[in-house]
């Protein structure tokens, strides 16, 4: 059971997304927005935010919604298309069958995230372009971000999360309304206004997925730890390059050596938690 009010939840979201939007300047006047919706609780919850923010907002922009019908069997494309027609939202939905082309490519055992997403980009792109966006929203949040983190941490060898607004090679605007909002605001938010969630059954059946592995590791730590994952989005906005061992960046910065810095080093969780949980929770 959900500890908090609704309104609660939904004004934490709200401020959230609101923060991240002035942050990182991801609107302007006159955007033309494809919201990416996958039929998951993240999208879902980001389109319904964006629309009651486009109310209010002293800015004008518009709201396309798009997703993509990947051909996967049993794909339930009329629940969207339903809900979608009874919201009044401007709704297209894509028909591409990426998902023969990944269970032909990808070895039986092996993960399928990698190539799908890169198929999906491309389509997105290729839509975005036809319908005239010039932002494209995607519904990652906090929880994506430090799992991309760690992944890239322990099995890339770099230290790098998701932008929260990037430009692409073809020079596409990707904006992330969602980076500093928690998933489980967001899944009880889902909850609340009963979405008609879609399942994946490509990779959200694969359960030997390092995403997961690293998910799991997050939660653990939030139990054990309450907090730490406000303490570790904090970390993302309060980076110490000279502290780091990249000599590039070190020549980049003019840095011949790094200074110390009064009250450097570690500090304890519980003034972490204090100190971050304001600014990050709203």
């Amino acid at each position: 059971m959900d500890t908090d009010s609704q309104p609660s939840v939904e004004r934490r979201l709200t401020r959230a997304m609101s923060r991240a939007l002035m942050d990182f300047k991801m609107l302007a006047d006159g955007d033309r927005v494809m919201v990416c919706v996958s039929g998951g609780k993240d999208s879902y919850t980001m389109l319904h935010l964006l629309r009651e923010l486009q109310k209010r907002a002293p800015i004008r922009f518009e709201l396309v919604v798009v997703n993509i019908d990947q051909g996967h069997p049993g794909y339930p494309a009329d629940r969207l298309r339903n809900y979608m027609r009874a919201e009044g939202y401007d709704f297209t939905m894509v028909e591409e069958d990426t998902y023969s082309i990944v269970t032909e490519k990808i070895p039986a055992g092996k993960t399928f995230c990698s190539l799908c997403s890169r198929l999906r980009r491309g389509i997105l792109y290729r839509v975005a372009t036809e319908m005239r966006c010039t932002k494209i929203a995607l519904g990652h949040h906090r929880e994506d971000i430090l799992q991309t983190l760690l992944l890239n941490l322990f099995f890339a060898g770099q230290l790098g999360a998701m932008p929260p607004k990037l430009v692409a090679q073809d020079g596409h605007v990707v904006i992330r309304p969602l980076s500093y909002c928690a998933e489980e605001d967001i899944a009880s938010y889902a909850r609340a206004h009963a979405f008609p969630i879609l399942p994946c059954d490509l990779c959200g059946s694969q359960d030997n997925l390092q995403r997961k592995v690293v998910g799991t590791l997050i939660n653990d730590l939030e139990e054990k730890h309450p907090g730490i994952k406000a303490v570790m989005l904090a970390a993302t906005q309060n980076v110490r390059p000279s502290q780091l061992l990249d000599k590039d960046l070190w020549r980049s910065l003019g840095l011949e050596a790094a200074r110390e810095l009064e009250n450097d080093g570690l500090v304890g969780l519980s003034r972490l938690v204090r100190d971050v949980r304001p600014s990050v929770d709203g």
